[in-house]
């Protein structure tokens, strides 16, 4: 398998795990209807930790634009293959929505509320003021970003064993999982450029009953919050590592 099939897949794992339990918590007649945030919350952890194990050792299962700018930024990943994964993550990411939809095809008519459709997509804040919900996705990528770090340094509980076969993929959803229940209120947590711009994508072009409009106006959050989130958490790392004797 090449890197680029290996972001691909896993960042559609990754979405078919993330937009698919939105789908079941938010769309009428699932089986987890209301099941609320921290059913959402874990799916999207158990996406992340799965996706980096099936992937992680082909491709070091970045699955997020916002990583692997982010590694490339401090030396930790080539520039030129920069271009190469962030066009497997956003492919990935529109097609792992695609399966979803496929996944809940009956009950996108049974769910009367635009913004219900559009949620199991992509992000919407809780309250629309841009400033802030730039400083949350900042914020919320920052942290990733220094955890994913500081998890994987050298000699920490041996994570770095195999993305594969150790730890760390473990704790990586465990990180995402506790952004979401911690940060993830007021905008939903994008963290992630690709999962966020693949599906809104595919909203946009899916033939989805009552879907109402893609919030385009909205689209440039989670897209510009993650990618600067991401640079600061890696570079706070990239300090504290210089600046430890």
């Amino acid at each position: 398998m090449s890197p680029f099939t290996a972001e691909l897949l896993g960042t559609m794992l990754l979405i078919i795990f993330g937009d698919g339990v939105v789908a079941n918590v938010l769309l009428n007649k699932t089986k987890g209807h209301n099941s609320g945030w921290i059913v959402i919350t874990a799916g999207w952890g158990f996406g992340v930790a799965l996706a980096i194990y099936c992937v992680g050792s082909v491709s070091q299962g970045h699955l997020n634009p916002a990583v692997t700018l982010a590694l490339a930024s401090i030396g930790a990943f080539d520039w030129d293959l920069v271009p190469l994964y962030i066009v497997a993550q956003m492919a990935g990411a529109l097609l792992g929505s695609v399966a979803v939809w496929l996944a809940y095809l009956p009950h996108w008519a049974e769910t009367p509320d635009p913004a219900s459709k559009l949620g199991v997509f992509c992000t919407a804040p809780a309250v629309r003021d841009a400033k802030a919900n730039l400083i949350c996705e900042i914020l919320g990528t920052a942290v990733l970003l220094l955890g994913v770090l500081l998890i994987g340094r050298p000699g920490n509980l041996n994570v770095r064993a195999g993305w594969d076969t150790g730890f760390g993929p473990f704790l990586v959803g465990l990180l995402v999982w506790g952004i979401g229940l911690s940060l993830g209120g007021p905008t939903g947590y994008a963290i992630n450029p690709a999962r966020d711009l693949g599906p809104r994508l595919a909203h946009a072009l899916l033939p989805i009953a009552g879907k109402g409009g893609s919030d385009w106006k909205y689209a440039w959050v989670p897209v510009a919050g993650p990618i600067l989130g991401g640079l600061l958490g890696a570079h706070v790392f990239k300090w504290l590592n210089t600046a430890t004797p």
